[in-house]
């Protein structure tokens, strides 16, 4: 058995799994958060046990050292070469990177370039990269990217309606994001569905605080909702999603707001933060919305609604659909998002059942047995694609 760490790297955070491969078995979960800032927060659990420590963690190469000593002091591993690959999320891989890859000084290159494409993110996964490649330089490191499942999309699913010079140019098109979760659900939805994933018309539906849809035929992205960046498509928990672009320059006219703080406010401001007033997450929506709360009541429906239309124009995009796929915090656990979504969909195949729907958090299907179109709960599993990866290139 080969232990592997599956590492996601944010500007202030450190998120980690170590598993037993090829069993797939999560030795050890965990996070470190507030790198940078005081009273930085150390959790990791183990089985059923759970260590938590508070203490100054200044940056990312402390924190990767703090990780790496806990896991020998707790007992997790006996010394640091048991482990013997990390895999790395990375957000953009631009068009350069249309599948997981071996990092080397040639594609540590590529994925700074990119940065410009992720400014919030590739640096900071690259500085993950960096300081456990320094720590583990003997393994292997794997970058997984969250565009490269997108990449198999035709030009007119990316292309936008706008000079094609500026894609030529600057490459401005839509990458889409979460592929790493539209991956793992649409081939979990295969086996379940005991049909080849090569025949099968899908829409999953990744729905958290980021949310996005995607078209999946034959086991290719042919669409997905986010695009440039992933501040488009549905209305997700602070992000706008799709708007009128002629709304930057009114809102700078109306605002004074610069296009930078605009932009910030589609992004950190808007979704069912903005429409309900009070909150991005979804539990304290849903239940100021069972009080009446009108704009509550909105913030949900404008949420759905959103994610509705994408299923009527994926369907028609694939000439139908097998499957609809809901992953993610919401999508795995909210009935209310689900059926709200699901609701008027008779008329395509969708029969599904409010009993079975019910159900939180678990892998199964809420559609009745007679209903054309399945509808499959399923729990994504970034973390254990990222280890397969780290497997299948480490070979």
């Amino acid at each position: 058995m080969a232990k592997i760490f599956a590492v996601n790297a944010g500007s202030s955070s450190l998120k980690f799994q170590l598993f037993d491969m090829p069993e797939e078995k999560v030795i050890t979960k965990g996070l470190i958060e507030r790198i940078g800032l005081k009273d930085s927060v150390f959790t990791m659990s183990v089985g059923t046990d759970r260590h938590k420590e508070t203490k100054d963690v200044p940056n990312h190469e402390e924190a990767v050292a703090l990780l790496l000593d806990r896991l020998i002091s707790l007992g997790v591993i006996q010394s640091l070469n048991e482990i013997e690959g990390v895999g790395h999320r990375v957000v953009h891989g631009g068009e350069v990177f249309s599948d997981s890859a071996l990092i080397d000084q040639d594609t540590l290159k590529k994925i700074e370039d990119l940065s410009e494409l992720a400014p919030l993110h590739n640096p900071a996964n690259v500085t993950g990269i960096k300081e456990f490649q320094k720590a583990l330089p003997d393994v292997p490191h794997v970058a997984v990217f969250d565009t490269a499942f997108h990449q198999t999309m035709p030009e007119n699913s990316f292309l936008y309606s706008l000079p094609y010079e500026y894609y030529k140019e600057y490459g401005i098109r839509k990458y889409g994001f979460h592929g790493t979760s539209h991956k793992y659900v649409s081939e979990r939805a295969a086996e379940l569905l005991e049909r080849p994933l090569s025949q099968l018309r899908l829409i999953s539906c990744h729905l958290g605080n980021g949310a996005s849809i995607a078209a999946i035929k034959n086991g290719k992205s042919l669409d997905t909702s986010m695009g440039f960046t992933p501040l488009a498509g549905v209305t997700m928990g602070t992000r706008s999603g799709n708007i009128d672009p002629a709304l930057i320059p009114y809102l700078m006219e109306k605002t004074g707001k610069t296009a930078d703080e605009v932009i910030d406010v589609l992004n950190k401001k808007s979704g069912m933060l903005g429409v309900s007033g009070f909150s991005s997450d979804l539990r304290d929506i849903e239940m100021e919305a069972n009080s009446g709360n009108h704009r509550a009541e909105l913030a949900l429906h404008i949420f759905a609604d959103r994610i509705h239309k994408y299923l009527g124009s994926y369907a028609a995009r694939m000439s139908g659909v097998d499957a609809i796929i809901f992953t993610a915090g919401i999508g795995e656990n909210s009935a209310s998002i689900r059926a709200k979504v699901l609701n008027g969909l008779e008329f395509m195949g969708v029969y599904w059942d409010p009993d079975l729907n019910k159900i939180r958090g678990q892998e199964v299907f809420v559609n009745y047995p007679h209903s054309p179109v399945k509808v499959i709960v399923i729990p994504t599993n970034e973390e254990i694609m990222i280890a397969r990866d780290v497997v299948r290139l480490s070979k």
